[in-house]
């Protein structure tokens, strides 16, 4: 999985969504031209809640292309699924997935330099955008979650460039298997010491090490069901 090119680049503006109060920058456009890409995203492109979306580590969310038809498969023909950014993603391409690509990747996109920070912990909105009361949790059972990126070194992209893997230095540590263990029901304390030696982004971090002291895992309704009067998910 050494490169492949960029299928498509996309960006949205936050608006109002479906909820009292809720915002979200979720629907997001292709972009034909270059792009700016910051410590914080693409230039153009926003979040809603700044309080669990965006920020330095997850600045660029990338979702395979190839899930479309796996989703295609579960939930018939939807008006969201014909084109990219169905799930918010500003990255699209075909050919990498959560079992080729690796925590702490370093990956060459335009002149921009990006770091492998995360998968996605899918909440609320995901099922509110596609209408489907289940589907946040469908795509953390799935694993079909996407992730993100940080920039270590800002710079340009635009669609077609290559995207290049410079450096790997976690060959055993692919995205599907450290989601594995985040979406894991089971408390393993060998498990999560060793996901704790890996450079995790603190967020995860902490529910990990919440985990092995407590000895038990976290509530994930808030986060994948909402609340119905509240805006965080």
């Amino acid at each position: 999985m050494n490169s492949l090119q960029l299928d498509a680049l996309l960006t949205g503006r936050a608006q109002p969504f479906t909820r009292p109060g809720s915002r979200s920058g979720i629907a997001k456009a292709p972009r034909q031209e270059a792009l700016a890409v910051t410590t914080l995203g693409l230039v153009g492109d926003e979040q809603g809640d700044l309080r669990v979306h965006g920020g330095v580590e997850k600045a660029i969310h990338h979702y395979p292309r190839e899930h479309y038809a796996a989703w295609l498969a579960e939930l018939g023909e939807h008006p969201l699924l014909t084109q990219p950014g169905a799930f918010g993603e500003n990255f699209s391409t075909t050919g990498w997935t959560e079992d080729d690509v690796c925590l702490g990747d370093l990956i060459r996109a335009g002149s921009a330099l990006l770091q492998v920070s995360q998968g996605r912990m899918p909440c609320w909105k995901l099922s509110d955008r596609f209408g489907v009361a289940d589907l946040a949790l469908r795509v953390q059972q799935s694993g079909r979650t996407g992730w993100y990126y940080r920039v270590l070194q800002e710079g340009v992209v635009r669609v077609g460039d290559r995207l290049q893997v410079v450096e790997r230095t976690h060959v055993d540590w692919p995205l599907r298997r450290l989601s594995a263990v985040l979406f894991d029901r089971r408390v393993e304390p060998e498990l999560l010491r060793e996901c704790l030696a890996l450079p995790l982004v603190p967020s995860w971090r902490r529910t990990l090490e919440r985990r092995l002291e407590k000895a038990e895992v976290e509530d994930w309704a808030p986060r994948l069901e909402g609340q119905p009067h509240m805006v965080n998910p």
